[in-house]
């Protein structure tokens, strides 16, 4: 979730939010390297929009905050669309990341999952503002897996755990490492057609206020 806000002298579109950390796994420099990977990881794109005729560049601006006191009240009464919260526990159910829904602000990482320059935090923020997974999960041929592509999805070998793997046999699926950003994707959050007040500011997103208790292994 978070506001749009269009910059006609500069001619872009910036996504802007607050990704606030809670869990015993989070940390303030963990907190800000997962916004700096969500940021370079969309701006790479370099995905243009076009609003009432005019074409905008698409720019990611998310902070990474960590807030130990979070409280769950703080996550529950928040009505910020700027705010964002998940939190980060060294265990997940199911072993893996997760966010309360496509249109949502808050969730539950994995820290196995979100280290060393992962794409799993941009492909979550991606469903909080409104990205699906794709129907087609067999993408063969059609070269780097975009951001949305869930583990499991079949692609060319030299994007999967193990470039010699055959398709579905273990380390036969797309390694999430090599999945990217794309036009597409942000051409599918439709920010044409969000309802943008007259500072040129939009929501996109939308509250889910969901508190997450630490998952227990029992």
């Amino acid at each position: 979730m978070g506001i749009i806000e269009l910059h006609n002298e500069l001619k872009t579109a910036t996504l802007y939010a607050n990704l606030i950390f809670y869990g015993q796994a989070a940390t303030e420099q963990l907190s800000n390297q997962i916004a700096t990977d969500i940021n370079q990881q969309y701006n790479a794109a370099k995905a243009l929009i076009t609003i009432h005729g005019n074409i905008y560049t698409f720019v990611m601006q998310v902070a990474g905050i960590h807030n130990p006191s979070l409280q769950q009240i703080d996550v529950i009464e928040n009505d910020n669309p700027l705010q964002n919260y998940f939190r980060i526990e060294e265990y997940a159910s199911g072993n893996i990341s997760f966010v309360d829904g496509v249109h949502s602000n808050t969730g539950y990482f994995m820290l196995a999952n979100i280290l060393h320059n992962s794409t799993t935090a941009a492909h979550e923020f991606g469903h909080t503002i409104g990205l699906e997974h794709p129907q087609q999960l067999d993408i063969r041929g059609y070269g780097i897996p975009g951001i949305m592509h869930p583990r499991g999805t079949i692609c060319n070998p030299e994007y999967q755990y193990d470039l010699h793997a055959a398709p579905h046999a273990p380390g036969g699926t797309m390694n999430p490492n090599f999945r990217q950003v794309q036009q597409q994707n942000i051409t599918d959050l439709q920010i044409d057609k969000l309802k943008f007040n007259t500072q040129h500011r939009a929501i996109i997103g939308a509250f889910s206020s969901q508190w997450h208790y630490a998952h227990s292994k029992e």
